[in-house]
């Protein structure tokens, strides 16, 4: 029983991990798109500071994506789900959120929220990669 259960979860994970490929693969395409069209737009070659920030936006959000994908490949290799990973996928889309984000319309405690979510994430990211340099001089 656990044998086909543990063949199914595979299973799912492999469709997960090609559609997450095909994903990252059209957003890389709509990247792409935008990019030309914004240059060969009048004025051509130069690009307002909205037009960076959305650039800028879907850049970051290939990376979560490859990110994501990264995640797939460690669980699928290892059975672990690598917290260090799934850290740098937070702390990325969060700044992904920052760099788009209108500051003028949004209230304050909104944004004093968005920055105690990335000193957290933060500080769990630094703890997780002193943890792991500590086990790495333990071995030694």
């Amino acid at each position: 029983m656990m044998e086909r259960l543990t063949r199914f979860q595979n299973a799912v994970l492999m469709v997960l991990t090609w559609m997450m490929a095909l994903v990252v693969l059209l957003a890389t395409a709509e990247l792409f798109y935008i990019i030309v069209s914004d240059i060969v737009t009048p004025p051509l070659v130069l690009l307002d500071i909205d037009q960076l920030l959305e650039i800028f936006g879907y850049f970051l959000l290939v990376l979560i994506g490859i990110e994501l994908l990264e995640t797939f490949k460690i669980y699928l290799e290892e059975n672990v789900i690598n917290v260090q990973v799934v850290l740098l996928v937070a702390i990325i889309a969060i700044a992904r959120k920052v760099i788009i984000l209108d500051v003028k319309i949004l209230p304050s405690m909104t944004l004093i929220g968005i920055g105690v979510i990335i000193v957290s994430l933060s500080a769990g990211y630094y703890l997780v990669k002193k943890s792991q340099q500590d086990e790495k001089a333990c071995k030694l």
